[in-house]
């Protein structure tokens, strides 16, 4: 993220593969988070660790205008989009357990993926933009027999070519100066 922002990038957006473990969200769709639930394990991962002392505000925890821009140009593709989701972070590599996907299911979570955060966290206290586009690969532990690498190249495929056009008129989409967002002053309030 330190690179990315070193070389003046103001706006990362994300491409994740998903499971679903909302029973409405089906292989093949793309889902747009709004919120995320950070189930790792490795530990406090800020590039604040000396003081001041920075929280940074993860109310929205992804960047509401470039959300907006993607959820715009993702509708006009013909391909099912869930504009509301809460994406549960884990640590993998190893799939989830069925039991861990009941307990997901209980807590509210949508979609569960491996990649996202810390990344989320990372770009807002560099004051970067951040959003993530997720397509459903399979379901998740549990809501169906198996997951195999197989399965999800398969459902890339379907969806990748869509996918890609979309991100292009995403990214073409996008006003030149940032405007609507709390990316870019998200440490005025952060520091004690």
């Amino acid at each position: 993220m330190r690179a990315l922002r070193d070389v003046g990038v103001e706006r990362i957006i994300a491409v994740n593969a998903v499971g679903a473990v909302n029973c409405d969200f089906k292989p093949a769709d793309i889902v747009v988070p709004h919120d995320f639930i950070d189930f790792t394990r490795r530990g406090p991962i800020t590039f604040f660790d000396e003081a001041p002392v920075t929280h940074v505000d993860m109310s929205q925890p992804y960047c509401p205008e470039t959300r907006q821009v993607l959820l715009e140009v993702l509708k006009k593709i013909d391909l099912t989009v869930w504009e509301k989701a809460v994406y549960l972070c884990t640590d993998g590599p190893r799939f989830e357990t069925p039991a861990e996907i009941e307990m997901f299911q209980r807590l509210g979570c949508d979609v569960i993926g491996m990649t996202g955060v810390p990344e989320a966290v990372l770009a807002r206290e560099l004051q970067m933009c951040y959003a993530s586009v997720c397509y459903v690969s399979n379901m998740a532990a549990g809501l169906q027999e198996k997951i195999s690498q197989t399965e999800a190249s398969k459902i890339f495929k379907v969806v990748s070519q869509r996918l890609e056009q979309a991100l292009i008129e995403a990214v073409k989409a996008l006003p030149l100066a940032r405007k609507a967002c709390p990316c870019q002053s998200a440490l005025g309030e952060a520091r004690f």
